[in-house]
């Protein structure tokens, strides 16, 4: 890259800031970084190195102070004395996970003398370690279904669910070891990852792994748990109690946290997360929080008025049937529904009124009803339904 222009490579004027210079890095170094562009991985390879060494020298005041006033060959001469440029400073594909996002491996270069010190990417995106250590893996979360009742909806209270899947160890408290006495692990060293190193040319290529034996803890059971045989965790069959909220919605999943399966030693359980599903209710109809309930009347009552006991979730209460009332008219029983989940007050009881016509009548009623339709026949100026039609 002698002949190149650092300016150039980046696209950016000189003069630009130091600013400008890094944003111009970050979006060429995304588009161009091997471990990402894998049409041409070799050409990316060769770009990458030499945005790299461009972001380098222009980041960098004294280096490029020297650089505008005597070009590449007075930083090899004042800089490098002449031994060409270091790319065992710059990071290959370091820890692109936190850089570019994603699921990707821990694959970097580093200095020839180690892992320690500063890099390119250390700079340009924060952070003093290379890689990243893969501590003990949490569990995972658990999901069961409780049925409950409209009542329980109504009331709230505590219920109880059962659920199998593997523990925290009582007996070492999910260390692993025998009397929670650990050592360190004598795969790593207590590091918790081990590396490997691979050169190519001026580069240096090193591989960052979790650490077979203790997943990434660091320590080791100096004596395995007899109960759990070192894993830390046991199946067990374990009873959980379940606060159920009070007008809590049909389908919610409630979190427990803390309480689903064990993880690693050394790591948190998962959480436990319950459904909630309300059985349909023999007399009650709900919609959010409210309450509908049908209410057969004798059309006598309709036509008359009346008072009447009905149903509700706290016990029984008057209404009053005005006279004269329809079909699927709705009677309002303002607070008698249910609680208002994760609110204040309540939703109220819609009464549906059905007006019920006999189908089988007494010789008396049958009297009765043909005496009222020649009295409604025989009312002064009353019109038929159909009268509007008729012609004189």
């Amino acid at each position: 890259m002698a002949d190149a222009d650092y300016y150039s490579v980046l696209g950016v004027p000189r003069g630009t800031s130091k600013e400008e210079v890094k944003k111009a890095y970050r979006r060429l170094a995304k588009k161009y970084h091997p471990d990402l562009n894998k049409d041409n991985p070799k050409v990316a390879e060769e770009k990458f190195k030499q945005l790299s060494e461009a972001y380098e020298v222009l980041a960098d005041d004294d280096k490029r102070k020297i650089y505008d006033q005597f070009g590449a060959d007075g930083l090899k001469q004042q800089v490098w004395g002449g031994q060409g440029f270091d790319w065992s400073r710059f990071t290959h594909a370091q820890d692109v996970e936190d850089i570019f996002g994603g699921d990707f491996f821990q694959t970097f270069f580093g200095r020839s003398g180690g892992l320690g010190g500063s890099s390119l990417f250390e700079d340009f995106f924060g952070g003093g370690a290379v890689g990243r250590r893969r501590g003990p893996a949490a569990g995972r979360d658990a999901r069961v279904d409780l049925e409950v009742s409209l009542e329980e909806v109504a009331r709230g209270g505590r219920k109880e669910v059962t659920v199998r899947y593997p523990m925290t160890c009582p007996a070492c408290r999910g260390t692993g070891a025998e009397g929670e006495r650990l050592v360190t692990c004598p795969t790593c060293g207590g590091r918790g990852q081990m590396s490997s190193s691979q050169r190519q040319g001026y580069s240096q290529f090193i591989t960052i792994t979790t650490c077979p034996k203790c997943n990434g803890r660091g320590q080791w059971p100096e004596k395995p748990c007899r109960r759990c045989s070192g894993e830390g965790r046991i199946e067990e069959t374990r009873t959980i109690a379940v606060e159920i909220p009070a007008g809590v919605p049909n389908g919610v999943q409630l979190r427990i946290a803390g309480r689903g399966p064990a993880g690693d030693p050394g790591a948190p359980p998962g959480d436990l997360y319950v459904g909630i599903l309300v059985r349909p209710h023999d007399r009650f109809v709900r919609e959010g929080d409210d309450l509908i309930l049908e209410l057969p009347v004798s059309f006598v009552d309709a036509a008359l008025g009346t008072e009447v006991e009905v149903p509700t979730m706290d016990g029984l209460s008057r209404l009053r049937i005005p006279a004269g009332i329809q079909t699927n008219t709705a009677l309002r029983l303002r607070g008698k529904g249910l609680p208002r989940f994760q609110g204040h007050g309540r939703g109220d009881q819609f009464v549906r009124v059905t007006v019920v016509t006999p189908s089988r009548l007494t010789s008396e009623e049958r009297k009765l009803l043909e005496q009222l339709r020649r009295i409604q026949g025989d009312e002064s100026g009353r019109r038929g339904p159909f009268d509007r039609f008729r012609t004189s």
